[in-house]
């Protein structure tokens, strides 16, 4: 396991800048403890007919919170197959077996006798007289109700990636239910989704159709995909939500809010989402984009079988998005355009520009790309980069941004090979690495801007590479793994050589100094804006796990609003805003609290030595001290028009 001060340090960090495609790690409970002690193309050969699957699931026969769901592949020609449900999904980097979720597989041939079925493993099964095989059926578990310590699969819980069976809400990531035959991913699918008419669906899949039972209750909806990587592509929202439809430019937006308590709603997030999805259309320019992209975003009510891990999954023209139900407006729209962004950010990279290992992804035994400091990490700069460059955030923000990138990343193997974390990010000890590629991965991204910008004299950028990548590529022509390094410098400079080989490749730390004297800019000492729960890269409250107790630390006298409130090291933190702090909800708590923003009214209550302190006040922004990024005042002129060149070029 990473330093157990990282557990805590990436559920915070990664709630506000994720991220997210990829994961939260949103354990702050256990954190607090810690803190105080090649892929293979497959073709159709085992089909006579390469026949559209017919894939159904009915909403109308969920028993005991299992959804049934049933295969027809068509005839094989084969006296034996084999079916799976995924065990890694792409975006995720992590173990999910959703095989675990399936229950009472059945296989049946065309006079509706059971055929024989072997388990393989968690997420295969092998099915015998394949020639005879009519269909398969099963029922699935949702994971949001089953999630807790340990998560999704095997790892952390990473809800946007989990699904959701409820009368009035049905969260249908398809990876979850429709599984594959090993032969048949690159097969039509045909999928059949029925449900009680009354019921709001979206979903960006090709809609064949809409039929209705005979007493007009039901209704069947029929889409179609080109192959079995759209059906993991396109998740599906049913259920009694709010939608927004607008329009961005030359793209559909259509924005499903599920708020079980109507706290919130598409309509009072739509502006947030229109001016964040505006602005990032402006900074892309000319790069192909898609001309439908859906936002579904399930809020949790923060019970116990309620989902636990927030954040965001990308897909090539949608996003799902897990918050937490209770944060304020403004707490969910500031979230929302961190998090969305760089979602949406994805589709230039890996959705446009990918390797051939995402291409021809293989869901059960997955080969992974050395170049996760571009997926993940340009995509996550590119989240940060175009606030400043489209007036969203000033330049103290952005800047702040990029020097909790570095103090974060810091934290993490600093003298560790991206390329081969990358490679190998399913293992130890490179597994506990991952959330760098959203502080270091950023980093690198902002890097080689700055190296093109000055090659380039401040005409060209990292987006300008990713345009010609995206020109020489695209969706549906993957580039080679060993070769991009390559065809970088061969589009832009030999400084990218050095680098790449020496910080990227290589496992030698950055020097950040290095590439901010190129812009004007160095690393120093100043005052900086704190957070209310995380300062300088580190939590100010620690935990006693033989009183089950949270306290502030000393740290907090370091951070000028908790020092105005009185506030004490030790001080035992007994409730927020009326709610006891325990273990057991900390991490719904102070993710709260990280989230909270200046003029909120709050009340905490203490223990101080056994005499119970109240503050009530409303928040302030408070300062620190600490490293920050600062402007040099002997700046030559030719470094202000390059810094300037790299932030609003």
């Amino acid at each position: 396991m990473a330093c157990n001060i990282m557990v805590f340090l990436a559920s915070l960090k990664k709630f506000r800048n994720y991220y997210m495609n990829t994961r939260l790690i949103s354990l702050f409970a256990a954190a607090i403890l810690l803190v105080s002690c090649g892929a293979t193309k497959t073709t159709a050969n085992d089909l006579a007919i390469n026949t559209p699957i017919v894939s159904t699931i009915d909403l109308n026969r969920v028993t005991d919170d299992k959804l049934p769901v049933s295969i027809d592949p068509g005839r094989f020609t084969t006296e034996t197959v084999i079916f799976r449900l995924p065990k890694v999904i792409q975006g995720t980097y992590a173990v999910s077996d959703f095989g675990k979720y399936v229950d009472d597989f059945k296989a049946f041939d065309y006079d509706g006798k059971a055929l024989p079925v072997t388990k393989l493993d968690t997420n295969s099964w092998s099915i015998s007289n394949a020639r005879n095989l009519d269909k398969v059926t099963y029922f699935v578990n949702d994971t949001y109700d089953m999630e807790e310590e340990g998560g999704i699969g095997k790892d952390i819980p990473f809800s946007p990636a989990g699904t959701n069976i409820e009368p009035d809400n049905y969260v249908l990531n398809l990876h979850g239910f429709v599984g594959y035959f090993d032969a048949l991913k690159d097969n039509v699918y045909k999928l059949n989704v029925t449900a009680p008419k009354e019921l709001v669906h979206t979903s960006a899949l090709q809609n064949l159709g809409t039929t209705f039972s005979d007493d007009g209750q039901t209704m069947t909806n029929s889409y179609q995909a080109n192959r079995y990587f759209e059906i993991t592509d396109n998740p599906m929202m049913y259920g009694n939500f709010d939608v927004e439809e607008f329009q961005v430019d030359d793209i559909k937006i259509v924005l499903s809010v599920y708020s079980p308590n109507n706290m919130h709603s598409a309509k009072s997030l739509k502006e947030t989402i229109f001016k964040m999805m505006r602005a990032q259309k402006a900074y892309l320019g000319d790069i192909n984009s898609t001309p439908r992209y859906d936002i579904y975003v399930y809020l949790s009510e923060g019970k116990e079988d309620s989902p636990k891990g927030f954040g965001a999954l990308e897909h090539h023209s949608s996003t799902v998005v897990v918050m937490p139900e209770h944060m304020s407006d403004e707490e969910l729209a500031s979230s929302m355009i961190d998090v969305v962004s760089h979602e949406f950010f994805h589709i230039v990279t890996p959705l446009t520009i990918h390797s051939e290992d995402v291409h021809y992804f293989d869901y059960n035994n997955p080969t992974f790309s050395k170049h996760l400091w571009m997926y993940e990490g340009v995509t996550e700069y590119f989240a940060t980069l175009f606030q400043i460059n489209q007036d969203l955030v000033d330049k103290d923000e952005f800047y702040l941004k990029i020097m909790d990138k570095i103090e974060f990343s810091k934290q993490m193997d600093d003298a560790m090979s991206f390329t081969i974390m990358s490679e190998n990010v399913l293992k130890e000890p490179y597994k506990d690495q991952y959330l760098n590629v959203y502080q270091k991965g950023a980093l690198i991204g902002m890097c080689v801007d700055i190296l093109i910008r000055e090659g380039s004299h401040g005409d060209r950028g990292i987006l300008s590479l990713m345009k010609d990548l995206s020109q020489k590529y695209g969706k549906n022509k993957p580039f080679e793994d060993d070769q991009l390094f390559d065809e970088i410098v061969a589009m832009t400079y030999p400084s990218l050589r050095d680098f790449f080989d020496t910080h990227v490749i290589g496992d030698i730390p950055i020097n950040y100094n290095d590439f901010f004297n190129k812009v004007g800019l160095e690393i120093g000492e100043a005052q900086i804006k704190a957070n209310y729960i995380l300062m300088n890269g580190a939590p100010i409250v620690s935990g006693d796990p033989q009183n089950g107790t949270i306290f502030f630390t000393d740290m907090a006298l370091k951070n000028s609003f908790w020092k105005d409130q009185g506030v004490q090291a030790n001080d035992v933190i007994r409730s927020i805003d009326g709610k006891d702090l325990t273990f057991q909800n900390a991490n719904q708590l102070l993710q709260e609290v990280f989230l909270w923003k200046p003029g909120k009214d709050i009340v905490v209550v203490l223990d101080r030595n056994g005499e119970e302190i109240t503050i009530k006040t409303i928040t302030t922004q408070g300062y620190t001290f600490g490293k920050g990024l600062v402007e040099k005042p002997d700046a030559t002129e030719s470094q202000k028009a390059l810094r300037e060149a790299w932030l609003k070029g």
